[in-house]
């Protein structure tokens, strides 16, 4: 039914009944295109003579079509994206003045010079466009195309106003649900897009027929910058980066990932090379940044993978962390591209990184021990700590095969909190059982270190359980003694020594540890590698180079503990030669905390070593506790 002639309380009707359904759509969330269409067929339904447009008017002050369920295709593909202005036609003047726009006849008026032959051919003899306005902000137009040469009449007026009001709501919405995903889709810091929109725009592009690839982009020293300049200069690196980055990537596809690490997709390898585009970040990066009043010289790593035929974008991105892994690890500075042959032992490191954070979860990280023997008497002296993990089949499986792993900062920091929970605790419950250990030994990381804290981290964990920092000795292999950036490493150690730990060094004779470093960073205690031991007999070299350690540690007054000893000679040897104290398979394995339990109940001695005391010639180790 038209209203046209009608009476003014149908239309009213007309206009309330378009109202509520109108506004029921918004509220359900239907999307703004199909609402607004929705609008002008219905208003086309009710008006004569009358073809109705609704433009959205876009950032760069440009008209967007929107709907016009009756202009024809190729009309309003023609219009699209024209500049609002004065004398720009209906709409693009009345957007343009935030003021009404009639012209009543299209082919004389002047506003209509340029468009006249698109819409004079239709039929379409005059327009009257009316922005859609929200407080003093254009939002854009709604017109309506006449096909005689006339304006609109008072009905038509009721009803523009009401559709006008209805088409502000209705985009005021969009806009503001749009800016809500905007924000939650954009990285505050970089203004670029963030890891929810880059998964997003992943799975999209690997929708498209073409090949394509994925850069990684990872900031090298950010944390350096961080504790050198502050978090305001290591902040400004990132959004520095994130510009460099957005400049030099096609458009709308550099992603800030999260903390250091950003993402390019190249839509299209046969346009831009992914190689080529990493050589031009790299050299963008590379260039002097002022952050936080710091004149910073910036550098990246980047890994990348190109799609191959039938893989899906998750195994992309997979082969592109790959990649990033290996560079991070080989080439620091510099491109790596994915490719089957990559070292292997990436992708091993990987699997084993997430099997250990699996298994850590699972609860099946645990501590086991292996005695430290004093060898003049077999005394049990203490034990060292070594890290296990157990299979979900109960394999037990030592450190040494979950190395890749530890080397992990996060993996490396979890299991040092675990270790030293289970080391306290089970300490705690051997003197409650009325059991005496001395001490206990237990391994760190360069990463425990550089994380802060740790002489707290470890006083904290043993007063938790009752226990003295005394019952701890921590060992540092040569690889972190000597590995001091700045004063980190030898801070710490100063801290633990005062806080009464005792300070061994792991390990010795495999790095490059001088025994003149030991003057300016004490330690308690030298453990000599297996290395050395194992090569006692060999031309008497390895006799020759342990005693001299020997004697310049005991001139230092610092205890010398010899390491894997697996056999008799050679415990007699190191007693001949005064070395203290041993430990290694000749003595035992390294065992669970209920087999410590039962060795330490005998009299604390080593059964097997008492022979060497005797004239016994019993030759073997213990093994019933490992």
């Amino acid at each position: 039914m038209r209203v046209n002639g009608g009476s003014p309380n149908l239309m009213v009707a007309m206009l309330l009944q378009l109202q509520n359904t109108i506004l029921e759509k918004i509220a359900t969330g239907q999307s703004l295109a199909e609402t607004i269409d929705y609008l002008c067929r219905e208003v086309e339904a009710q008006a004569h003579d009358v073809v109705s447009s609704v433009l959205l008017l876009d950032g760069d002050f440009r008209l967007r079509h929107l709907a016009g369920p009756s202009l024809p295709l190729e009309y309003t593909d023609a219009i699209d994206g024209i500049e609002i202005g004065p004398g720009l036609g209906s709409c693009g003047t009345a957007a343009f003045t935030g003021r009404p726009v009639l012209v009543d006849d299209i082919e004389t008026h002047p506003y209509w010079e340029a468009f006249k032959g698109l819409a004079l051919p239709l039929g379409l003899k005059a327009c009257w466009s009316t922005p859609i306005i929200a407080g003093n902000r254009v939002l854009g137009t709604f017109a309506f195309y006449y096909r005689t040469a006339r304006g609109p009449s008072d009905l038509e007026q009721d009803i523009v106003r009401a559709c006008v009001h209805l088409s502000a709501i209705a985009i005021e919405r969009d806009q503001r649900i749009a800016e809500r995903r905007r924000l939650a889709e954009t990285d505050a810091l970089t203004g670029l897009p963030n890891r929810s929109r880059f998964n997003e725009m992943l799975v999209r592009v690997a929708q498209r027929p073409q090949v394509w690839s994925l850069v990684l982009i990872d900031l090298d020293n950010l944390k350096m910058v961080n504790d050198t300049f502050g978090h305001a200069a290591g902040d400004d690196l990132i959004r520095v980066a994130g510009h460099r980055i957005k400049e030099t990537a096609p458009e709308g596809m550099a992603f800030r990932l999260g903390g250091d690490e950003f993402a390019v997709i190249v839509p299209c390898i046969d346009t831009l090379r992914p190689s080529d585009l990493a050589a031009q970040i790299i050299a963008r990066i590379k260039e002097p940044a002022d952050c936080d009043g710091h004149l910073i010289y910036p550098a990246a790593t980047l890994g990348g993978a190109v799609v191959m035929p039938g893989e899906a974008h998750d195994q992309v991105r997979q082969n592109a962390d790959y990649a990033l892994y290996h560079a991070k690890d080989r080439a620091r500075g510099q491109y790596v591209q994915y490719h089957s042959a990559l070292d292997t032992a990436i992708v091993e490191r990987f699997r084993s990184v997430q099997e250990v954070s699996l298994a850590l979860r699972e609860d099946r990280i645990d501590a086991h021990y292996q005695p430290v023997v004093e060898l003049a008497t077999g005394r049990i002296m203490g034990f060292e700590s070594l890290c296990r993990m157990t299979t979900r089949d109960g394999e037990i499986i030592p450190a040494a095969q979950f190395l890749e792993a530890m080397k992990d900062a996060h993996v490396g920091l979890d299991i040092t909190e675990r270790m030293l929970e289970r080391i306290a605790a089970d300490c705690s419950r051997w003197r409650s059982m009325g059991l005496h250990v001395a001490r206990v030994g237990f391994n760190l990381t360069a990463a425990d270190f550089h994380r802060g804290g740790l002489t707290r981290r470890i006083t904290d964990a043993f007063a938790r359980h009752g226990l003295p920092p005394a019952t701890i000795v921590a060992e540092v292999t040569e690889t972190v003694y000597l590995s001091q950036k700045g004063t980190v490493v030898a801070d710490e150690i100063h801290a633990m020594r005062d806080a009464g730990i005792k300070v061994a060094l792991d390990d010795f004779g495999t790095g490059f540890a001088s025994l003149t470093q030991l003057l300016t960073v004490p330690i308690d205690i030298i453990k000599i590698d297996k290395y050395f031991v194992r090569r006692l007999s060999e031309a008497h070299a390895g006799a020759i180079i342990t005693r001299g350690l020997l004697e310049i540690a005991r001139g230092l007054g610092i205890w010398v503990v010899a390491e894997g000893i697996e056999e008799r000679s050679q415990a007699e040897q190191l007693l001949s030669l005064d070395c203290k104290a041993g430990q290694g398979y000749y003595f035992a394995r390294p065992m669970d905390r209920h087999a410590v339990e039962a060795l330490i109940g005998i009299d604390n001695h080593i059964p097997s070593w008492s022979s060497l005391l005797s004239d016994d010639d019993e030759n073997q180790p213990l093994s019933a506790t490992g």
